[in-house]
């Protein structure tokens, strides 16, 4: 029987991408570099005041509720693609 997780037990990393082909890519990568159990999400995140989809970071979000992810490790995977992991 599994227990249930409060919420704030739960880790989620945010991966910030500059578009959304880096978004695809860092998150066709993370279940071959990482042992995630759950898919990432992609979300967009259209900066303030700005309506154009060029000017749109992308995010990938990533539920680590075991604490599995090194987060030093995410960073570099997302540096790969010119973003960064998101401080807590």
């Amino acid at each position: 029987m599994q227990e249930n997780v409060p919420v704030s037990d739960v880790t989620r990393h945010v991966l910030v991408l500059p578009d959304r082909d880096a978004a695809d890519e860092v998150a066709g990568e993370l279940p071959a570099r990482f042992p995630v159990t759950e898919e990432p999400q992609l979300v967009r995140d259209a900066l303030a005041g700005e309506d154009d989809a060029e000017d749109a970071q992308w995010l990938v979000v990533v539920e680590d509720p075991d604490h599995r992810l090194d987060p030093a490790a995410l960073n570099e995977l997302a540096e790969e693609y010119e973003g960064w992991l998101e401080a807590p």
